[in-house]
């Protein structure tokens, strides 16, 4: 209900967005008309990932967006990412939208059920992503666990919130800067699937990755245009 709500309230975002540029593009800048066309993919978006990813990192994704050939800009270096991420880590599920990526595990890859020390066969797949974000540094990412409803509200917050950090602390292991780390931990609120079935509760169980532009890229951006 809370993902059909955000992508609601984006599309609506959007639709106004539209209408200022059709009553009033003669007199808008170039920098806001692309700051409108970036809201306005925001709906685009919310359509297509809605239902692989949670609010919080479709949020990030929206959120980070900067628009315009600016954006277009970014979003060519994510293109390059994103092949290099589906190339290099067979276990994610890795979603190229708008101007960032999501990278999605579930957490029966990484972890045993209800733990959050990582499998060993987990440490070569999160070894080549954080290859690919040292080799790709104008990135931020935001780390975001989740589970399914099995269990109480604050046991699968906790155990979200540690597996979040588990795959921080490998990373950054891996020569990413701390700096460009961050993670959330969303327990059973942000359900992708049906948690009343196995399969539903098997999607729900995830971590995602996302990855956007940082400061530097968004001003060289900028610059480019």
């Amino acid at each position: 209900m809370k993902t059909l709500k955000l992508k609601i309230a984006t599309f609506g975002i959007a639709l106004a967005t539209l209408g200022v540029l059709g009553a009033g593009c003669n007199s808008l800048t170039k920098t806001q008309k692309g700051a409108a066309i970036g809201a306005g993919a925001g709906g685009t978006i919310g359509a297509i990932i809605g239902k692989a990813a949670g609010n919080t990192a479709l949020g990030a994704i929206i959120g980070g967006a900067v628009g315009g050939t600016a954006g277009a800009f970014i979003g060519r270096n994510m293109d390059r990412q994103a092949a290099e991420i589906k190339q290099t880590v067979p276990g994610a599920t890795v979603i190229r939208e708008g101007e960032g990526i999501l990278v999605k595990f579930d957490s029966g890859i990484l972890f045993d059920t209800d733990k959050s020390a990582l499998k060993t066969a987990a440490r070569t797949n999160l070894q080549n992503l954080a290859a690919s974000l040292v080799n790709n540094p104008q990135t931020n990412i935001l780390i975001v666990g989740h589970t399914d409803n099995t269990g109480s509200d604050a046991h699968n917050m906790d155990l979200s919130i540690r597996r979040a950090e588990a795959v921080k602390s490998f990373i950054a292991a891996g020569n990413v800067a701390n700096s460009r780390l961050s993670t959330s931990g969303k327990g059973e609120t942000e359900p992708i699937a049906d948690n009343t079935t196995v399969d539903g509760r098997s999607q729900n169980r995830r971590v995602e990755i996302v990855i956007v532009a940082n400061e530097q890229m968004k001003n060289q951006a900028r610059s480019a245009q």
